[in-house]
């Protein structure tokens, strides 16, 4: 007999099924025995009357979360809260019984219930529904891309230099010598564009070695990566951007609107474009004139600044969005194009969805003779990174692109309190298992 899912079991009433779950609930009473099977769609309660056979055994003996087979008879039953309907059983399967107690419950504490995430995210629907609304947000971010021209790659993970400096790079034995984790797909998808594959993204995994303990931070995360050739701008990249999320969050709120409002309490509200935009110069002048950097001294936005600034942008635009443009060049990568006649900034941005960074992008620079020398003027020799400037050599087109990251972007939508809620399994410092 066919599995029948709980939230179909409607059509069925006065049928014969076959469902199968955990057990969510036991209630075992003197003459009647009630045990409530949970699935991926919802639950269903399943009752039958004491008769002393073997259905009777096979239920006394259940324990919660135990896998169980269950066909039956599905009836109507107007009293029963769990869709007014119950499924009366004619055979019972014990698939694989649960131990007890279970190691977790309701209060216990997050770093316990990673050490047990395939329980924590099995016994609390709200944790599953994170994953559905992830794959509805990659599905139309896919779509969005194919769309618009895109060509999704799979670039290598294993480097055999580090990117830049070096910095929060994971090293590791490789064969006699050493190889690195990429931090990002960067220089590989310029190589796309340098291919002639004219706009190009991916969605992967991403590692960074940075020793942060903070709720916004994970040393292995899904990254998001576009990348766009014959640009005229770093307009280009961030209009793509706008629309590319605009359309993304329109198809979640589509699809998971209701429920995203009834079990996280927040509302999905579809961003307009275009963004808002803001220099990082005015956007340090208008924090400062609210107290924010007494001293002067900080030329990036720290996690109050990005705050404050998107709570200025909210106030005066009406808007969740803003881009924070033209950065400083000492802080950004010398591969990022700085503006004709202002050396000291870059075409670069970052985005800010309700406070958080979600977002880093650029124009990048594509001349071989401007990229050496923008190398040489951070104090760096482009020695050992010959692969990557020689794509600068032989007519690679102006192009420019972005990362954003997967994690983020659902704490921000969801209004999780930390990037662990937005993971299946969290890889951070002192997280290294399941």
């Amino acid at each position: 007999m066919t599995r029948v899912l709980v939230t179909d079991l409607r059509d069925h009433v006065g049928g014969d099924v076959s469902i199968c779950g955990w057990v969510d609930k036991l209630r075992l009473q003197r003459a009647m025995q009630f045990v409530v099977v949970r699935d991926h769609t919802g639950s269903v309660q399943v009752t039958h009357q004491r008769d002393g056979g073997e259905i009777e055994d096979q239920l006394e003996h259940l324990s919660p979360e135990s896998a169980v087979r269950i066909r039956g008879r599905v009836v109507d039953a107007p009293n029963v809260k769990l869709g007014g309907l119950e499924i009366v059983p004619d055979s019972v399967e014990t698939l694989n019984r649960s131990e007890t107690p279970l190691p977790i419950d309701e209060h216990t504490g997050p770093e316990q219930r990673l050490d047990w995430r395939l329980l924590d995210v099995r016994i609390r629907p709200a944790t599953q529904l994170v994953f559905a609304i992830q794959t509805t947000l990659e599905q139309a971010m896919r779509e969005f891309a194919f769309g618009h021209g895109g060509t999704e790659m799979h670039t290598p993970k294993l480097m055999d230099t580090p990117s830049e400096s070096g910095a929060s790079v994971f090293k590791l034995e490789y064969f006699g010598r050493s190889a690195y984790l990429a931090q990002s797909p960067q220089f590989f998808k310029q190589m796309a564009i340098a291919a002639g594959i004219d706009r190009v993204f991916e969605i992967g995994p991403v590692f960074r070695a940075e020793p942060s303990y903070t709720s916004r931070h994970s040393t292995e995360f899904t990254g998001i990566d576009v990348e766009l050739a014959w640009i005229d701008d770093v307009e280009d990249v961030m209009a793509f951007e706008e629309e590319m999320l605009a359309y993304s969050l329109g198809r979640v709120a589509e699809v998971h609107g209701a429920v995203i409002a009834e079990v996280f309490g927040t509302e999905l509200v579809v961003p307009t474009t275009p963004f808002p935009r803001i220099t990082m110069a005015d956007a340090q002048a208008v924090l400062r004139a609210g107290g924010w950097d007494a001293e002067g001294t900080k030329e990036d936005l720290d996690p109050d600044g990005e705050r404050r600034i998107s709570a200025h942008v909210r106030e005066q635009h009406d808007h969740e969005f803003v881009f924070v443009t033209r950065y400083p060049s000492s802080i950004r990568p010398f591969y990022h194009m700085r503006p004709p006649g202002q050396p000291e900034l870059t075409c670069s941005f970052d985005l800010l969805w309700k406070g958080l960074e979600i977002t880093t992008g650029a124009q990048r620079e594509h001349r071989h003779d401007v990229l050496v020398a923008q190398a040489a003027d951070k104090g760096m020799s482009t020695q050992g990174m010959e692969e990557y400037v020689n794509i600068f050599r032989f007519g690679c087109p102006p192009h420019g692109g972005f990362g954003m990251g997967l994690a983020r972007i659902l704490v921000t939508m969801l209004d999780l309190p930390s990037i662990r809620e937005a993971t299946f399994l969290f890889r951070g410092p002192n997280r290294l298992a399941p």
